[in-house]
């Protein structure tokens, strides 16, 4: 079992494990906490994705969703332990920092960290101007998502008061949404509605045992999508109260309680509709709606869809752009990135950097494209925490902490290794637009240090 950690040999306290180390009020509480960690995770990916899954394996929709939340539960462990044990903003850019010493590394794992933000809001944008806005009125597709895009950016310059505020409402929302569909498929299974013999029914690319493989592992891998988010509350850590008391508890709590919900979703999917039917919408859970057997309006349905994909690019946008700005003011990325907005106080550099590249990616990708590259991200990411939380194992904090056992992050270092390998069935053009991200991340890397180098040099 996790148990707490106190090294007897620490020198002195580890930055970060009191509450008069910040400049920062420590205002979020263990309820807040667990309910913004919830809110992190639900959105785009539940909503949008679930039909695409459905494509890839069949009618076990359900077995992606539950090996995900397996896996997330193993990666939420190594954060867990991190984050109590350093209780700083910065997430796993401070992780590997500490544990490899190789900026180069740090800058690579940040930059693709923001990057797998920004491919996760352009999927929320296609699904936002997808078949969930059809239903309401019918407008193109592409236009709408640069849309969204862009008035999603006025928020965000506008201020954080108002992005949060309006995080916290989006997030009861797209919940209420999600208890709908596990409602009407109680009404269902209850009216004998339905078909359980999908649930057993694995649909893959070939019949090979290796072909079901891998094909489970490539559905798994896009159903990730819909686990991605947690790894972003840490950041909230020096507003955290009692953070490393906090935390593990919070993630825990954050990931069961998603997890348990995406999988009844995921059985209440395939046991209304068929897999055929859900791989062809980019709304599938409205097809859930429709086939249930209840009254209740799809329209409203949409309109709860709609404030759920929003909140997921409204997160992400928030994120990458404060990481961005982050990058700017401690010299890894080329000062102008970190400008801000005079009269708002937000970083309008980065904002304005992420929203241009957010739009790129619309205009060039789809939903499961989109939506599998956020995943191949963070994927890498998580496996470079996996394998930092046993690194630091070595650096002895003062105070108590949460340590998970050594099993957990050994085992989530290999799961998620082999999902973000080809040997998960996923397009070539996810590795083609990941690459180009990050070959974009290293140009301004060698940029900035050129004419740091420049400015030495004069100097």
């Amino acid at each position: 079992m996790p148990d707490s950690h106190e090294a007897p040999d620490a020198k002195s306290p580890t930055p970060g494990a009191s509450s008069e180390d910040t400049p920062l009020v420590r205002a979020i509480g263990p309820k807040l906490l667990i309910l913004f960690i919830v809110g992190d995770i639900l959105g785009t990916g539940i909503y949008a994705t679930t039909g695409k899954v459905a494509g890839k394996v069949g009618g076990a929709l359900w077995l992606p969703f539950a090996i995900g939340f397996v896996v997330a539960l193993l990666t939420a462990a190594s954060y867990a332990e991190l984050v109590g044990k350093y209780p700083r903003a910065a997430g796993a850019a401070l992780y590997t920092q500490r544990a490899f010493k190789v900026p180069f590394l740090t800058f690579i794992v940040a930059f693709m960290v923001m990057c797998s933000g920004l491919s996760s809001a352009s999927a929320a944008a296609l699904a936002f101007a997808g078949d969930y806005l059809s239903a309401l009125v019918d407008v193109p597709p592409t236009l709408v998502a640069i849309l969204f895009v862009l008035a999603l950016a006025a928020l965000n310059l506008r201020g954080v008061s108002e992005s949060v505020k309006t995080n916290v409402v989006l997030t009861l929302v797209e919940l209420s949404g999600l208890l709908i569909i596990i409602a009407i498929g109680v009404y269902a299974v209850f009216a004998g509605e339905g078909d359980p013999g999908r649930l057993g029914d694995i649909q893959t690319s070939g019949d090979t045992g290796y072909a079901v493989l891998t094909g489970v592992m490539g559905a798994t891998a896009l159903g990730f999508f819909a686990f991605v988010g947690f790894e972003d509350s840490v950041n909230m850590a020096e507003e955290t109260v009692d953070p490393a008391r906090n935390f593990p508890r919070a993630l825990f709590i954050g990931v069961a309680v998603t997890g348990t919900i995406y999988v009844l979703v995921a059985l209440v999917s395939s046991l209304l509709v068929d897999f055929r039917v859900l791989e062809k919408s980019s709304g599938p859970l409205l097809e859930v709606v429709e086939a249930g057997g209840v009254s209740f309006p799809p329209e409203l349905f949409a309109v709860i869809a709609l404030f759920a994909v929003s909140n997921s690019a409204l997160i992400n946008i928030m994120m990458a752009s404060r990481l961005c700005y982050g990058m700017a003011n401690e010299g890894i990325l080329p000062a102008a990135m970190g400008r801000v907005l005079p009269a708002r106080r937000t970083p309008v550099a980065g904002i304005v950097f992420v929203s241009l590249l957010a739009v790129a990616l619309v205009s060039t990708g789809e939903i499961e494209g989109l939506g599998d590259t956020t995943s191949f991200l963070l994927l890498c990411v998580f496996a470079v925490v996996n394998v930092a939380v046993l690194v630091l194992r070595k650096d002895r904090v003062q105070h108590r902490h949460f340590r998970t056992p050594t099993v957990l992050p050994v085992v989530g270092t290999l799961a998620t290794a082999l999902l973000a390998s080809p040997l998960a069935d996923r397009a070539a053009d996810v590795y083609v637009r990941a690459g180009l991200l990050v070959a974009l991340g290293i140009v301004l890397w060698a940029v900035n240090r050129a004419f740091l180098g420049i400015a030495a040099r004069r100097r």
